[in-house]
């Protein structure tokens, strides 16, 4: 083809069987070969006709993929002469050839001070599960839960009134799921609160987020249990808290460390039902030192209440909310284990001295979450499938726990693995010198899916061992994963 007719286009290919519009197909192609220097600045276009006989489109498809570039100004169109390429093109192509690895000539954005000061600092956190495997941990019983009944009350919402789930919803959450979620923390946590002090999040992860936004001030010291929960820990380093690492023992978070390396501190972290990872329940006593030395320092405290539901004793492990007379701890929980992680559910039980602060902030930029997910836990809650359910997860638990534990008995010269009280992981101290990263570096090799003690820790601690959840895993595939740790360990 002659110069004077435009330019030879052949690279492009329409797909028939694709679901795109073949306008849309050849508006994709025409700007990446634009974009990319396929095509030069001052080039002129095939006519209309041309390109439509050569790619075998209908002339129509061709003008609005044209008339697309046109408005976007990688075309110009010029009247008696036709189109072409944009001189104002050349720049950008520049751009799109250097090579990619030269500095100081392609623009990187200046990142925020609590962002630089971030990155370097937070803690690996491997992708996390989305399918059960021995032993991966974080990943409830999903193999049991009541899908046909979540099935049926979500097709209820979704048949209402359009205004009922596709709106923007509450600022603060759907009433009657922050209802029922009241109701329930009274019935099994023992904890006392009125609807107006839950607020809806994105899960635990949002709120620990929002707390830390709101609460601390960038290089303000927080406290934080050494070993502790990695997400959280996280969403207080992206905020520009100092964490203080303080140790644990068997009574919980140690208050007196804490307050020798940080006595003037913002905010406590903990977890004390079933403390992340090594499982210790927060004795009375420490409960009680740690409310005080948050009173003697004007601090709060943030109590994450993460697997509280899955107890396995006669009565679960009390809150620290349920004896806070202070109004100082942000209790936060989440249906990420109690149903299922990808509800992206959570909520804050807010102090009461907190409460106006977070209805300001959620009316000024939170978004919520839909509200047809939170009208359906609601159903849940209220019909009394819920604590069907959790009752029925308690037992699923128990048996997987104590099946774990009964297998574990092989293991007894290599690692001991600790009974827990509640939640769905358990702890195993490493023996006769076995180290940590060589036991999950052969296990993950053998299919066995273990986190060490040493990947939760702020700063190295004494204990060396793994962290084996249970509460995805069918008996027999614990007992293969014990079975695949026994043999590779010896």
């Amino acid at each position: 083809m002659k110069r004077h007719a435009g330019a030879v286009l052949s690279s492009i290919r329409i797909d028939d069987a694709s679901d795109r519009r073949k306008s849309v197909q050849l508006y994709m192609g025409l700007r990446e070969l634009l974009l990319s220097g396929g095509l030069s600045p001052g080039d002129r276009m095939p006519a209309t006709r041309t390109l439509a006989q050569e790619l075998g489109v209908s002339r129509t498809t061709v003008i609005d993929a044209i008339d697309r570039l046109v408005s976007e100004g990688l075309l110009e169109s010029r009247v008696g002469a036709g189109t072409y390429v944009s001189e104002a093109l050349a720049a950008q192509q520049k751009l799109a050839s250097l090579p990619s690895g030269s500095k100081g000539q392609i623009a990187e954005p200046r990142l925020s001070h609590a962002a630089i000061h971030a990155v370097p600092v937070f803690s690996p956190r491997s992708r996390l599960p989305h399918k059960s495997a021995p032993f991966i941990t974080a990943l409830p019983a999903l193999d049991a839960f009541p899908m046909a009944q979540w099935a049926r009350l979500s097709a209820r919402h979704w048949r209402k009134d359009r205004d009922h789930v596709t709106g923007y919803g509450e600022a603060f959450g759907y009433g009657r799921l922050r209802t029922a979620i009241a109701q329930q923390l009274n019935a099994s946590r023992g904890i006392k609160c009125d609807p107006d002090q839950i607020f809806i999040v994105n899960g635990a992860q949002h709120a620990f987020s929002l707390i830390s936004a709101m609460l601390v001030n960038p290089g303000e010291a927080v406290w934080f249990e050494n070993p502790g929960a990695i997400g959280a820990r996280n969403a207080f380093i992206a905020n520009g808290a100092k964490l203080v690492p303080v140790p644990i023992d068997a009574d919980g978070i140690c208050v007196h460390e804490g307050l020798e390396k940080a006595p003037y501190f913002r905010l406590a972290f903990v977890t004390p039902s079933h403390q992340q990872p090594l499982g210790h329940v927060m004795s009375l006593s420490r409960r009680l030192a740690l409310l005080q030395a948050a009173k003697d320092a004007d601090a709060m405290i943030v109590e994450d209440d993460y697997d509280g539901e899955f107890y396995y004793g006669d009565q679960p492990p009390p809150t620290l909310k349920s004896i806070d007379t202070q109004e100082r701890v942000i209790y936060v929980g989440t249906f990420s284990k109690s149903l299922f992680p990808s509800l992206r559910l959570g909520f804050i039980l807010s102090p009461a001295g907190l409460v106006e602060s977070l209805r300001r902030v959620y009316s000024a930029w939170q978004s919520g979450v839909p509200t047809a997910t939170q009208a359906i836990v609601a159903d849940f809650m209220d019909e009394g499938m819920f604590a069907t359910h959790i009752r029925t997860m308690r037992q699923i638990y128990k048996e997987r726990h104590d099946t774990l534990l009964d297998a574990a008995r092989q293991l007894k010269d290599r690692i001991d693995v600790q009974p827990t009280r509640s939640g769905f992981h358990a702890v195993g101290f490493l023996k006769n010198g076995l180290s940590e990263e060589e036991v999950v570096r052969k296990s993950g090799d053998a299919g066995v899916v273990t986190a060490g003690l040493g990947r939760y820790a702020l700063t190295p601690i004494p204990q060396q061992g793994v962290v084996l959840g249970f509460g995805s895993t069918p008996p027999d595939d614990i007992r293969k994963g014990v079975e695949t740790l026994r043999k590779i360990l010896g």
